[in-house]
């Protein structure tokens, strides 16, 4: 069978991606940790249980069966009250997550560190507690009853740091609910996912070859949403086989089971062979493309954008009513805007170590981020007059980080769609006034930039 690089490294980053965002994977290696080391104490105990220094005699558990027993069990106990309390919270805080702010942060909440370790260590103590309690043994005819002391002095002291691990999960939660600790969160990944991009280059930027004529098309083998591209995968495949490569579809885009993912096309005249190993050969540039059933920020540079549009236009929304939440909001756009303004552009072509077209990509521009970013806020709330103030203020700010030509124009034409919003929505002559001065230091700032 002919390798498949591509199709390993997608099914290693979906089982990265599970355990970072599922909640099971964490506390489900703790509770195997934890019955291993809930095995292996006893052990221990019964090998040195008889040598140990009196200093450590009176430090460990002292008492009988029936201490132990009781000791283990309201361990066992406690822990499973504490982790359903903990998951109960837990359910509570996405679902006002959804409701008040975006359902796309749910992925978020569900990846919280904090959540994982938490639900992790009461797990883990309740496992271990279970385990040590069937090694706790009576005396008998041929045995002399028999208390794990070590194992019960782990178990106390793993208790003693769940009730711990308690108090900051209650105290990290109430701060995680706070809708500018989403907000704040949702930025942070996107500038990460911002530069960890720019960081990545495949390949060396080189002019785009032309597009024959007759080029093969590699179709969607499931549907959803795009998640991220191996383009230097791509990249040593297409030049492997000798072909050039072309993204039809962006990071974050949908896409139908059957429907145009990728062309290519080969850069001489095809033989025989060739002609063989074009069904595997699509089949392996397939597999460099990562599809999933939601967005993810790994490679999606707009899904920070539209988690943060959607806070901002749930605030304005009638249910909630909350245009201060909106405005800060388009704070944090206009910051990741600012980003994405100062990161290079897209070459037309990545080349191979020799030197030749390889991979055509495909992204959104400029411009389409700055449409996300505006256009249902400004439909929304385009009445509003602290959120009006606040967009154009997000174009003076980004457009002082604007250095190209092209996002200085897209910034124009979102000014001018802003004004013609403003013109058409009921305000007074001093709010008007007010804008047409917000409208003039945003123009100021683009043409002293220009």
């Amino acid at each position: 069978m002919a390798d498949r690089p591509g199709v390993i490294r997608r099914q290693l980053a979906l089982l990265s991606d599970a355990v970072a965002s599922k909640l099971w994977p964490v506390p489900l290696i703790a509770v195997a940790c934890a019955v291993l080391l809930g095995i292996v104490l006893p052990l221990l105990d019964r090998a040195v249980d008889a040598d140990l220094p009196s200093w450590i005699g009176g430090i460990v558990f002292s008492g009988g069966v029936d201490a132990a027993r009781a000791v283990l069990s309201a361990i066992a106990g406690s822990l499973i009250t504490a982790t359903s309390l903990t998951f109960s919270l837990t359910v509570v805080a996405l679902q006002l997550a959804s409701s008040q702010a975006s359902p796309r942060l749910l992925r978020m909440f569900a990846s919280d560190r904090m959540v994982h370790a938490t639900l992790a260590m009461f797990l883990g103590t309740f496992a271990y507690a279970l385990t040590v309690l069937r090694t706790v043994e009576d005396a008998t005819e041929d045995t002399d009853e028999f208390v794990p002391r070590i194992a019960l002095t782990v178990a106390s002291v793993l208790t003693l740091a769940s009730v711990v691990m308690l108090v900051f999960f209650l105290a990290h939660l109430a701060r995680q609910l706070r809708v500018e600790t989403m907000m704040r969160d949702v930025h942070r990944e996107a500038s990460l996912t911002i530069n960890v991009l720019a960081d990545d280059e495949p390949g060396e930027p080189v002019a785009a070859p032309q597009r024959p004529e007759h080029v093969h098309t590699v179709f969607a083998d499931a549907s959803g949403f795009v998640t991220g591209v191996d383009r230097g995968g791509l990249i040593r495949r297409a030049a492997e086989e000798d072909v050039v490569v072309r993204e039809l579809r962006t990071v974050g885009a949908s896409v139908v089971e059957g429907t145009p993912l990728l062309e290519w096309w080969r850069r001489g005249m095809p033989d025989d062979e060739d002609l063989r190993r074009d069904e595997q050969l699509a089949a392996d540039l397939a597999g460099f493309v990562e599809a999933g059933y939601e967005r993810t920020a790994r490679q999606d540079v707009g899904y920070g954008l539209r988690q943060l549009v959607d806070i901002a236009v749930k605030a304005l929304s009638p249910g909630v009513n909350d245009p201060t939440t909106a405005v800060h909001a388009l704070a944090h756009i206009a910051a990741v805007l600012g980003d994405l303004a100062e990161r290079a552009e897209r070459p037309d072509a990545y080349a191979d170590a020799d030197g030749v077209a390889r991979l055509l990509p495909i992204g959104d521009g400029f411009g389409d981020f700055l449409e996300v970013a505006l256009a249902q806020i400004r439909r929304y709330g385009s009445d509003d007059p602290e959120v009006v103030e606040r967009m154009f203020g997000l174009v003076e700010d980004v457009a002082w980080r604007a250095r190209r030509a092209g996002q200085r124009e897209a910034l124009r034409a979102q000014l001018g769609r802003l004004e013609a919003s403003v013109d058409a929505a009921d305000f007074d002559e001093v709010e008007r006034a007010r804008f047409r001065g917000l409208a003039d230091r945003a123009r100021a700032a683009l043409s002293r930039i220009g």
